[in-house]
């Protein structure tokens, strides 16, 4: 059914999403990419999401009642996770109440703060110039003038004596660690940025940041060029593995698109893209390698074996990356030939380790990474959940994009939520999640994943629901938007009995890795004191249907929290600070891989996870 969706602006982001009346600004700001603190799991207890809501505050749900803070008495300050629009509204976050503000490491508009230790640093110099009782060469007297100067590029090193002489003894290095890499005048000011880059199967997002000053300057992302060579990873693996010149192309495409940002974000900001000066790296395994022209063939065979385990530094200029010519990329360690960088990062952004109890970290993709941070110990794995959860495999299934159903309601009949506010053409993996945990529990759908035919159906169930339940190619479906309802050049969408035995099968892979993880940790899913959510689908997701369905153990609600792109910030976190690359590696070499294809017990886990629990 065809409802109103009104939209919710959110600053300074600039950030406007369209949503349905009921809906809480927490979700509305989780689906603009904006992450808010909710140390308390969204139960309106800590006060931590406090936003303020500049216009429209008279458009709140059921009255204002319950939703103003006690900890800020500023009139529309309002707490997100409790606060549900029912109209538009211009909302206010401030700096402190997003997640990243809890890093305390980087500075900016964005929030966040506290000391920078980049790997590129730029000062000033005045030297003495040579005198009869001061004979050092140049290089040495530069050294003696700049602290931690050990070494100069060949450039630098030629141009030296001209530069020191010219510019009277003093001037302005760049040093990338110990090593110059620019002298220019004493009297200029030069821009000094990194770029934090988060390479995903099928998106690339980048981040350019000022490394004197941490302050967050652009994001970009774009499709990742190999997707026109291979949908997921294994594709991709395999191109590889049957065609080694393959290796070439799958590199060179993405490097393409990480030039192509490169280019957009420099000229948005106005700058040189010779400016950059430093790279960080995320991603998956096979990701990373291809970005670096590692060859990525043996992790399409037993035991699955990476190229590389702990984070290292390239030369731009050797991959080709539109930067400063003396840039270095960062590429994060990697645990496993399915636990890349991005888990890695996104441990690092959780601070995983320092968690007091039992913690489960969860980016649930194509290939869902699952870590446990338990007793001193971190135990690291991957499902090959498929990618249902992207739309893919679903007959009318797409990504998060502009025309997808996001979200999905039953009541007395379906309202549905479409991306970008326009006609409906497919839905999304939120939706289908949404989905079927309705179904579940409007009796629509038994626990085997069977859609119920007509005679099956409870007495009870609402007409216009009952209606919906027909039949396509032959199998049975529920008929999410009609044509008659957007009109009639509109797609009806449906959503197939096949659909449903995907979406469990994804789901069975995550819940059977949890399952086993926990059992290694001699734990139940009761002793976990919280889940955290990783990558752009767990920030979707409606917590309450993922655990309906399975996907997520059976914990209190409040004990399951978003972490936005946390793979993203692990990124930006590295970059800004050289002690956050040695970090990434200890969390690397303390994390224990557990190959779940070695595993005797993942298959019966995996079968009794097909079913769906009860209540």
């Amino acid at each position: 059914m065809k409802q109103e969706e009104f939209p919710i602006l959110f600053r300074p982001a600039g950030r406007t999403v369209f949503v349905l009346a009921g809906t809480s600004l927490l979700e509305a700001a989780a689906r603009s990419d904006i992450v808010l603190q909710t140390p308390c799991g969204g139960a309106g207890h800590c006060g931590k999401c406090r936003v303020h809501i500049a216009d429209g505050y008279g458009n709140l749900a059921d009255g204002r009642t319950g939703y103003e803070s006690r900890r800020a008495p500023k009139p529309g300050a309002v707490l997100a996770c409790v606060a549900r629009a029912n109209g538009p509204m211009t909302v206010d976050v401030p700096a402190e109440s997003l997640f990243e503000t809890r890093q305390q490491i980087l500075t900016g508009d964005s929030g966040l703060r506290g000391a920078l230790d980049p790997h590129v640093r730029q000062c000033r110099f005045q030297l003495p110039p040579p005198s009869a009782q001061d004979t050092r060469s140049d290089a040495r007297r530069l050294a003696d003038g700049i602290e931690g100067l050990a070494t100069m590029v060949p450039a630098c090193r030629r141009a030296l004596p001209a530069f020191l002489r010219r510019h009277a003894w003093q001037g302005a290095a760049t040093l990338r660690g110990d090593t110059l890499v620019a002298l220019d005048p004493p009297e200029t000011t030069k821009a000094a940025h990194g770029v934090a880059l988060d390479i995903g199967t099928t998106t690339v997002v980048a981040t350019l940041i000022g490394l004197l000053d941490g302050r967050e300057v652009g994001v970009a992302s774009a499709l990742n060029g190999q997707t026109a060579m291979g949908d997921d990873v294994i594709a991709r693996i395999r191109r590889v593995r049957e065609d080694p010149d393959e290796l070439r192309a799958l590199s060179a495409a993405v490097r393409d698109t990480v030039n192509g940002l490169i280019h957009e974000l420099t000229m948005q900001a106005g700058m040189e893209t010779q400016s950059v000066l430093d790279v960080t790296v995320v991603g998956n395994t096979a990701m990373q390698q291809l970005l670096c022209g590692y060859d990525p063939s043996a992790l399409g065979e037993l035991p699955f074996v990476p190229a590389f385990e702990r984070g290292h530094a390239l030369p731009a200029r050797e991959l080709g990356l539109d930067t400063h010519p003396e840039a270095d990329v960062f590429v994060f360690p990697q645990i496993g030939g399915f636990v890349g960088g991005d888990t890695v990062a996104a441990m690092l952004a959780a601070r995983l380790d320092q968690s007091p109890a039992p913690t489960l970290l969860v980016d649930i993709g194509t290939n869902g990474e699952i870590v446990l941070a338990a007793e001193g110990k971190l135990l690291a794995t991957s499902v090959a959940a498929g990618p249902a959860f992207e739309g893919a495999r679903i007959a009318q299934g797409m990504r998060a994009a502009p025309g997808a159903i996001e979200k999905i309601v039953l009541a007395d009949d379906i309202r549905v939520n479409v991306i970008g506010n326009v006609t409906p053409t497919g839905l999304c993996g939120s939706a289908l999640v949404d989905a079927a945990a309705a179904m579940l529990d409007m009796g629509m759908m038994d626990e085997t994943g069977r859609i119920l035919a007509a005679d099956e159906l409870p007495a009870a169930l609402p007409t216009a629901l009952r209606s919906r339940l027909r039949e396509a190619d032959g199998q049975p479906c529920l008929v999410l938007t009609d044509r008659d309802e957007y009109g009639p050049d509109a797609p009806a969408v449906l959503l197939r009995q096949k659909d449903i035995r995907e979406l469990q099968l994804a789901t069975a892979a995550v819940r059977a890795g949890i399952a086993i993880l926990l059992r290694r940790a001699e734990l139940d899913a009761a002793d976990l004191d919280g889940i955290l959510l990783a990558g752009g689908f767990g920030n979707f997701i409606r917590r309450n249907h993922a655990q309906r369905i399975g996907l997520l153990p059976a914990v209190p609600s409040e004990r399951i929290r978003f972490l936005g792109n946390a793979a993203s910030l692990g990124a930006k976190l590295a970059l800004l600070s050289v002690e956050e690359r040695r970090y990434a590696d200890r969390l690397r070499d303390r994390a224990e891989h557990v190959d779940l294809s070695l595993d005797p017990e993942f298959q019966n886990e995996f079968g009794a996870a097909m079913i769906f629990p009860e209540p």
